[in-house]
C-alpha cells in the first residue's frame, strides 16, 4: 500500500483542507455533547440487585459515594467460558482511567450476567482492577436492552440501540455503557445509553490507530482485535546491524 507521492507544498494544501474537516467534526463533536448532556432523564423506581466481592448491592449501592456511575455491559454470559473480545478491548482502557473518573465524581462498573465466580477468573487472567459486578438473577440487562432470551431471541425483532433488529444480527449478549445520577436524597436516574460502535470513542488504540499510515486495517469492524493475552508475537523486523 502507499498512497499518492507529492510535493511538500502539495502536502500541506492537502493537510489544510482535512484539518478544516477535523475542525468541524471537534465542533459536531462539543454539540452533540452538550446535546448529550441537555438531555431529559428517567427516574429508576425498580429494584435491581447485583453480586458483587463484597456481598449483595443496589444499583444505588454501585455509585460507591460519587454522584455519577457509569455501567460498562460487558458481554460475558452465564454459560460463556470468556469475555467478549471487543468488550475486553474496551476494558484493557479502564484502568488507567479510573483514578481521574473517581477524582471527577464519577464511578466506573462493569455488569456481565455470568455468575460472579466467572467474572472473577476472566479478570484475573486479564490482570484488570476495574469494579465488575454480576447482575445473574436480575432483569437489569434485560431492561437495559443489552441480553436477550431465547423466547426474545424466537421472536420477529428485538430491540437493540433504540432500533428493532432482526434476531439472526443479535445474540444472547450484546455490549453497551448506560449512565447513572443520584441526587442528595438517594434517587437515582437514568440519563444515557450508547450501544454497538457508540461507546467506540473510549477505546483509545483505535483513535491512535486511525493517525497511524495503515489506520485500522481491518476487513470488517475491529475483526483484528484479540484478547490481549492471545495475539501471536508479531515477527521482529530485521535488525539494520545484521
Amino acid at each position: 500500500m502507499q498512497n499518492e507521492v507529492v510535493s511538500r507544498e502539495q502536502w500541506i494544501e492537502a493537510r489544510r483542507a482535512l484539518l478544516l474537516k477535523e475542525k468541524e467534526a471537534t465542533k459536531l463533536r462539543d454539540s452533540i455533547n452538550a446535546e448529550r448532556l441537555a438531555l431529559p432523564w428517567v427516574k429508576v423506581d425498580k429494584d435491581y440487585v447485583f453480586d458483587t466481592p463484597e456481598g449483595k448491592k443496589s444499583l444505588a449501592d454501585l455509585f460507591d459515594g460519587r454522584s455519577q456511575l457509569l455501567i460498562y455491559h460487558f458481554m460475558l454470559g452465564p454459560d460463556w467460558d470468556a469475555g467478549c473480545p471487543g468488550c475486553s478491548f474496551l476494558s484493557d482502557h479502564v484502568d488507567g482511567a479510573l483514578p481521574h473518573l473517581n477524582h471527577h465524581d464519577v464511578t466506573w462498573v462493569a455488569v456481565s450476567r455470568a455468575p460472579l465466580d466467572k467474572i472473577a477468573a476472566y479478570k484475573s487472567r486479564m490482570g484488570w482492577k476495574f469494579p465488575w459486578v454480576s447482575s445473574f438473577g436480575s432483569d437489569f440487562n434485560f431492561d437495559y436492552h443489552v441480553s436477550f432470551s431465547p423466547e426474545d431471541l424466537a421472536k420477529d425483532k428485538v430491540f437493540y440501540n433504540f432500533t428493532p433488529m432482526q434476531p439472526a444480527d443479535a445474540n444472547d449478549e450484546l455490549p453497551g455503557l448506560s449512565a447513572f445520577y443520584r441526587n442528595d436524597k438517594g434517587e437515582v436516574f437514568y440519563t444515557y445509553s450508547s450501544y454497538a460502535r457508540g461507546p467506540e470513542e473510549l477505546i483509545g488504540t483505535l483513535m491512535i490507530l486511525d493517525r497511524a499510515p495503515k489506520g485500522r486495517n481491518e476487513d470488517s469492524t475491529m475483526n483484528f482485535v484479540r484478547r490481549h493475552d492471545e495475539y501471536e508475537e508479531a515477527p521482529k523486523a530485521p535488525s539494520c546491524c545484521h
